[in-house]
């Protein structure tokens, strides 16, 4: 398969054709009681209607608010209606502006973008890294320190100095391996327009050969030492950085997540252990070939590289000599985001999804308590984590993942997460994504953005994935959110009630379970949520990856969107729609709250977008604003 082939496909395609999963046939019954959207609304697919959209009460009130009280409504916009064009479109009375794009120099000794080329290795490790994602902001004496993930890479563009996008040279990989990780870097608005501090002592690039502690369970295990390392205490380097967390410490959290499409074998015949396998490690890369230039991406030669990554990494962004650390207690699995609380009784609680079709939904408990003023800087470096299990009667538990639960030891349990999380039986997901913790009430949301084999293929693991709880519909192309009450108020609690909040569908094409639920409709329609984020006002905004064919059973969605959810009515209306071939990722807020800055993804990553500038397209957080300079968020 050539390389512009490879970049067509997403993570979970690549995924598949490495480590097919076996067809079974056990859910047809289930699936044959999704066919009316009338036997889905009444419990149908095991869901009854208190999972729904907050049960009838809510729906009901929600409509009368869209129909009938308008001035009631707390999204006090005009919602942006679905398109296809190559732009950013926000309602009438706000507007944007690129704030910082890929490639764009942070230090005046770096050389400005070359789109012809895309640059150097040099002038990367310089530079904004691409395919910005989760982000967060940190005020430190009335400066701005923007810290932003940046995710992976599109070969065509990165590499539009080979005529077929396949790196060649050593450059091409230190290139590669420097548009990775995290930009920080300080920003401030200047004559009215954001952007870069250039020169600021914040700045600094994290990336794939970035040092970083190894902390928590996992340190000094055999499982974690190389050549390199022979006491498995330092790891080289992050990357693939999806969703974030942010610390009330005052720390960045990063997320790794599809790691393992950056490993490969030089020797085919290598035996591939069955951790791997359920971890997606094949003999073959993603098209990166980083193994060309540095050895220890070839299994044959490093066979335990791949168990140092696929964690949460905790960034002091305020210190740039601080040394990242890997949080291995948070457990390793392909990371989304880091949701954060600190419960009513002082311990820290960080809620986890595994996105990956037929993963699970964590949460981690700190042994200690947090402090205020005090030192938590190693609160992440012990306490318990949990798998979440979901009940058709919209109850729900958290399971925990000890020695006594699984058999296997600390250490096992933080690297081969998902293997003891299967050992307790926990309930299969579709894509866990991002979390959101309401701050206003004891109630936390999660994006389930879609699973093409939900009730048709078993996950990774062998666990089987029928429709049922919050996962409700088979062939699931649209999505849903879930969201649940931990027990008492209390985010330690092992119990908790769960509903779902929106289903995404298109009533446009379909009257049956892909409609999706009530607060969905013709107008506000939209499929894959991705991206949660609570904003000061307790409004849920809600950042789509999906599909923007505009085909077929998506007809009519439109690019992928951002939009904006109250979630004591239900109500949801879409804010923003993005470019073509994009994604909508990350959001964080000014000091000031005036400007909500928002990462717009690979653009077009099929290759139609020269957005934002016209030429070669470039991801790029863009700086959201009202015209009349009031908060927004």
């Amino acid at each position: 398969m050539s390389v512009k082939q490879d970049q067509l496909l997403g993570f979970d395609e690549h995924d598949e054709l490495v480590r097919p999963a076996a067809e079974v046939v056990e859910f047809e019954e289930t699936a044959k009681r999704m066919v009316s959207r009338r036997g889905f609304l009444t419990g149908g697919a095991a869901v009854g209607a208190t999972a729904l959209v907050m049960g009838s009460t809510t729906l009901s009130a929600t409509k009368a608010m869209a129909a009938d009280h308008p001035e009631m409504s707390r999204l006090a916009f005009e919602m942006v209606k679905a398109n296809t064009m190559d732009t950013v479109t926000v309602p009438e009375g706000y507007k944007w502006e690129v704030l910082a794009s890929w490639g764009e120099p942070l230090f005046s000794n770096a050389p400005e973008f070359n789109p012809a080329t895309g640059g150097t290795g040099a002038s990367q490790e310089l530079a904004f890294g691409d395919h910005n994602d989760g982000m967060a902001l940190f005020s430190h004496n009335g400066r701005q320190i923007l810290c932003v993930n940046n995710e992976y890479t599109n070969l065509n563009t990165l590499h539009a100095n080979r005529a077929d996008g396949v790196p060649t040279t050593a450059d091409d990989i230190r290139k590669s391996k420097a548009a990775h990780g995290i930009s920080v870097v300080e920003i401030a608005r200047r004559g009215g327009k954001w952007g870069i501090v250039k020169d600021s002592e914040f700045n600094r690039r994290i990336t794939a050969d970035t040092e970083m502690d190894i902390t928590g369970p996992a340190r000094g295990h055999d499982l974690m030492k190389t050549k390199a390392d022979p006491k498995g205490v330092v790891a080289k380097g992050t990357w693939n950085n999806c969703g974030n967390g942010q610390t009330p410490w005052g720390t960045y959290l990063t997320c790794e997540e599809n790691f393992n499409g950056y490993f490969s074998s030089t020797n085919k015949s290598f035996p591939l252990t069955p951790q791997m396998k359920r971890y997606g490690i094949s003999h073959d890369d993603w098209g990166y070939k980083w193994a060309m230039a540095d050895s220890r991406f070839d299994l044959s030669q490093e066979p335990q590289e791949p168990n140092r990554f696929g964690y949460i990494v905790e960034i002091d962004p305020l210190n740039p000599n601080a040394r990242p650390k890997k949080r291995t207690a948070l457990g390793r699995f392909k990371h989304e985001n880091a949701e954060v609380e600190v419960a009513a009784n002082g311990h820290v609680v960080v809620y986890l999804g595994d996105d990956e079709r037929g993963e699970f939904l964590y949460r981690f408990v700190s042994k200690n308590k947090f402090v205020a003023g005090g030192d938590n800087s190693d609160l992440l470096e012990e306490g318990t984590l949990y798998v979440a299990k979901f009940n058709d009667n919209n109850t729900g538990m958290w399971l925990a993942l000890t020695p006594e639960t699984t058999g296997m030891t600390e250490a096992e349990i933080a690297i081969y997460t998902r293997e003891a999380a299967s050992k307790v039986g926990a309930t299969t997901m579709d894509r866990p994504e991002w979390v959101a913790s309401n701050p206003n009430k004891a109630e936390v949301y999660c994006c389930l953005t879609n699973n093409k084999n939900r009730g048709v293929k078993p996950n990774a693991g062998g666990d089987e994935t029928p429709a049922v709880g919050p996962n409700p519909r088979v062939k699931n192309n649209f999505g849903q959110i879930v969201r649940w009450r931990p027990e008492s108020q209390d985010h330690t609690a092992a119990n908790f009630n769960w509903d779902l909040f929106v289903l995404a569908g298109n009533p446009a094409v379909y009257d049956d379970a892909n409609a999706g639920s009530k607060n969905v409709n013709k107008d506000n329609m939209f499929n894959s949520p991705d991206g949660l984020k609570f904003d000061s006002k307790g409004l849920l905004w809600i950042q789509t990856d999906g599909n923007y064919s505009n085909e077929k059973g998506f007809a009519g969605q439109g690019n992928n969107q951002m939009l904006v959810a109250d979630p004591e009515t239900g109500e949801i209306k879409r804010f923003l729609v993005g470019p073509k071939e994009c994604e909508i990722t990350g959001a964080a807020w000014s000091a000031d709250r005036t400007t909500m800055f928002v990462s717009v993804q690979h653009p077009g990553e099929k290759g139609d977008s020269s957005w934002p500038y016209g030429t070669v397209p470039r991801s790029s957080v863009i700086a959201i604003s009202r015209e009349d300079g009031e908060m927004i968020g």
